[in-house]
């Protein structure tokens, strides 16, 4: 059986987030090799509690968090993982996340990214109004298991308090908060951050697998690891009136190095949409 690729390397992971609880298993068993904590100050490329503001977007931090790692500890390969969170752009009223985990390679300039759209997520938020209990929305976000973020409702970036985890930690963050407010109002919101949400680390271990993978599959053309879905085509036809949907019916597969790309049909072999998914059908 062929080594994979990068088997006895040495990675150098950029996280203060705890991420290598769900990183390190799936490249010490997927790849052979082994991740070298970098615990950087990634908060200075911005912060989901909107503090220090994101100046770039997700792959673009992603990348600088890695090439962080690669710097700081003098390793030619680095890793990195960043998310975005809100509604999505179809369906307003569900939240989703787009996470992203992204492997460098400096010898050969290699620039390997997976990501995916999660809707497993608890990204939510509330505003409490004096004498407002939190104790449902409490329960819908997995509080104490997952973390949250309070503030004044009319000075949201003054103070903060993050990673709340008890009971007690939360009653004396809503108590200074509805102080501090003027009208004694508080915001509520998930923590994102992957230490204090364990959804959301679950997410990175599933997309670690997906990239192991990517890196064991070289390219057809160059044989350079990474070869994998980079975009689809909608447009599978309904069962009933055969309109195409925005449901995908083509994949399409490439090299992120050589620029190699197949189009293929979709793995599951789905040749036609369900009619409640079809604009026709059910308009």
């Amino acid at each position: 059986m062929q080594e994979p690729p990068y088997a006895g390397g040495v990675i150098a992971l950029t996280t203060r987030h705890g991420k290598e609880r769900a990183l390190g298993r799936v490249f010490a068993v997927g790849l052979g090799a082994r991740l070298q904590l970098c615990d950087h100050d990634t908060d200075q490329l911005g912060t989901f509690s909107g503090e220090i503001p994101r100046l770039a977007d997700a792959a673009s931090t992603c990348r600088a968090k890695a090439l962080l790692g690669m710097q700081a500890t003098g390793l030619r390969l680095g890793l990195a993982s960043e998310a975005s969170f809100g509604p999505h752009p179809a369906m307003p009223m569900l939240p989703v996340g787009q996470e992203l985990l992204m492997f460098l390679e400096q010898e050969c300039d290699l620039c390997v990214l997976e990501q995916r759209l999660e809707w497993r997520t608890n990204y939510s938020h509330t505003l409490l109004e004096p004498g407002d209990s939190p104790d449902a929305w409490l329960r819908q976000v997995g509080f104490p298991a997952h973390g949250v973020i309070a503030r004044p409702a009319e000075s949201q970036l003054v103070f903060l308090f993050k990673g709340l985890q008890t009971s007690a930690d939360l009653n004396q963050a809503l108590q200074h908060c509805r102080c501090a407010d003027p009208d004694g109002r508080v915001w509520l919101e998930t923590d994102m951050r992957a230490h204090c949400n364990p959804t959301r680390m679950r997410s990175i271990r599933r997309l670690s697998v997906a990239l192991v993978r990517r890196l064991r599959t070289p390219c057809p053309e160059c044989g350079t690891p990474g070869w994998g879905l980079l975009d689809t085509k909608p447009g599978l036809p309904c069962t009933d009136c055969g309109t195409s949907t925005e449901l995908t019916l083509r994949e399409i597969w490439g090299c992120q190095q050589c620029g190699a790309r197949r189009e293929q049909p979709r793995r599951d072999s789905r040749l036609h949409a369900d009619p409640g998914q079809c604009p026709w059908c059910n308009p």
